[in-house]
């Protein structure tokens, strides 16, 4: 597999063990990493910090009833030890009480250090551009919207 394919890997293994509700295997991605979100001053560092981040997820039987979505990837690498990429995520959630629908939509954007010849996220930004109805994904995710 190419350096490449590595990367798209990786950056696909996040979505899965979120979507799956697997929190520890997706904090442990970070495990030599800073995450960031653009709405929040802080920087996240290492496996117990990140895992926290994730506390207010809404399990279902153990999972959050989601889709991460992952597309528009781009990577550059100038074939060295580092390489960064950006990409866009749109996450579809459906539960007993709500209809399949799109609750937020953004972009990552990642970088990536070759540590022991593999591939390993070193810093995630995720910019949020779009948000819908959290309530049912995220404790404290708002109020729902208003439908008519």
């Amino acid at each position: 597999m190419d350096e490449g394919e590595q990367i798209r890997a990786l950056i696909h293994a996040y979505a899965e063990r979120l979507d799956s509700g697997d929190l520890d295997g997706l904090a442990e991605l970070f495990a030599d990493s800073t995450w960031r979100s653009q709405g929040r001053p802080e920087v996240f560092r290492g496996v117990e910090q990140v895992r926290k981040m994730y506390n207010g997820v809404i399990l279902y039987d153990g999972r959050p009833c989601t889709k991460h979505v992952i597309t528009n990837v781009s990577i550059v690498s100038d074939r060295s030890e580092v390489a960064t990429a950006r990409s866009y995520f749109t996450v579809l959630q459906a539960t007993p009480d709500l209809p399949l629908q799109p609750i937020i939509a953004g972009s990552y954007h990642d970088e990536f250090a070759r540590v022991d010849g593999a591939w390993r996220f070193s810093d995630r930004m995720i910019i949020v551009d779009l948000v819908g109805d959290l309530s049912r994904h995220m404790r404290g995710g708002g109020p729902r919207p208003e439908r008519t």
